[in-house]
């Protein structure tokens, strides 16, 4: 049963998309990829006030936990990915990426203590991290406007989508017992943000245009990680390279 923090995101990020079809915030953009880049930014600065209030707190986690507890809570929810990650490598044809994630699920749970410690990785099976939106990409959908939502960032319209269905999937979210449920995806949210501090040094430091900065880097990624790391012939979309060489 979804729960109803997960409605109001969802029901956030659709109302979003209709509000900015009918106001008309497609602009003349820059990138192509980008037709509502007002909308985007105004939202990038909704998300940098809320930022205010949250990288403080990342802060204050990462200097005051030691880092053998950030790697175990970092180790533990990465071990709860991965049960998504082996079923987004199997809807994408690649079994033996997902038996491999398997794998790793049940050496972590097991002897690495719920995840705790990640055992799998000393044992060589490779951390695959995959998600809806890349199987959406593999079987050839097109990525659509880029769109930059308050609290989850950059998404194109079919990561918007995949998100939707990985958040719908996420068995924290689907947690009966109330405060536990809230504590943990609280313990994530702050932990992922601290993992990404290092990433706010050299965006300040290189980027004229944080905002054009982070929406490329996110596009060029994002193709990457369809892609499995091969890069598409310059002017070849998604979609047509499922369906033709271009590597």
């Amino acid at each position: 049963m979804k729960t109803q923090m997960t409605k109001r995101m969802f029901s956030t990020a659709c109302a979003a998309v209709i509000l900015s079809v009918l106001t008309g915030c497609a602009t003349t953009a820059d990138n192509p990829k980008d037709p509502y880049e007002g909308f985007n930014r105004a939202m990038f600065t909704v998300n940098e006030g809320i930022d205010v209030v949250v990288k403080p707190v990342a802060q204050g986690y990462d200097a005051a936990a030691p880092l053998p507890v950030k790697a175990g809570v970092g180790n533990f929810f990465g071990n709860i990915y991965d049960v998504w990650t082996a079923f987004n490598n199997f809807l994408q044809g690649k079994g033996g990426q997902g038996l491999s994630d398997v794998g790793r699920v049940l050496v972590n749970t097991t002897i690495g203590i719920g995840g705790v410690f990640d055992v799998a990785s000393e044992m060589g099976l490779e951390k695959h991290t995959e998600d809806f939106g890349q199987t959406l990409g593999k079987w050839g959908v097109d990525d659509g406007p880029y769109f930059y939502w308050p609290l989850i960032g950059p998404r194109t319209t079919r990561d918007t989508f995949g998100w939707m269905v990985d958040s719908y999937a996420d068995p924290v979210w689907r947690i009966d017992d109330v405060p536990l449920r809230n504590t943990l995806a609280t313990v994530r949210f702050v932990d992922l943000r601290a993992s990404l501090l290092p990433t706010d040094k050299i965006v300040d430091q290189a980027a004229f245009d944080k905002y054009n900065y982070i929406r490329d880097a996110y596009l060029q990624n994002r193709r990457s990680e369809i892609n499995d790391g091969k890069a598409p012939i310059q002017g070849r979309d998604d979609t047509e390279c499922k369906q033709s060489r271009c590597y």
